[in-house]
């Protein structure tokens, strides 16, 4: 069974009055079912991204991996020995 993404569902049927399962929604997307599989997601501008999506810095990526060290070292200790 595949996952979904969203805890909101719809069928085809439903999508005849769009407005009613988008405001059933509340701004979150919803899944849109046919014979109980997912055929694709309905998304309200609400809730794309406000901001365009950036990349992290070379000096915010070295600050996350310092910070996190001490999750990360016995991992990396393991993997050494293999």
């Amino acid at each position: 069974m595949a996952r979904l993404h969203t805890n909101h569902i719809c069928t085809i049927t439903e999508l005849r009055e769009p407005q009613k399962v988008l405001a059933r929604s509340g701004g979150k997307p919803v899944a849109i079912m046919k014979n109980s599989k997912c055929v694709g997601y309905l998304v309200p501008g609400e809730a794309s991204l406000q901001e365009e999506p950036r990349d992290a810095s070379t000096d915010e990526v070295m600050r996350y991996i310092e910070e996190t060290r001490d999750q990360t070292q016995p991992v990396l200790d393991y993997l050494r020995d293999k």
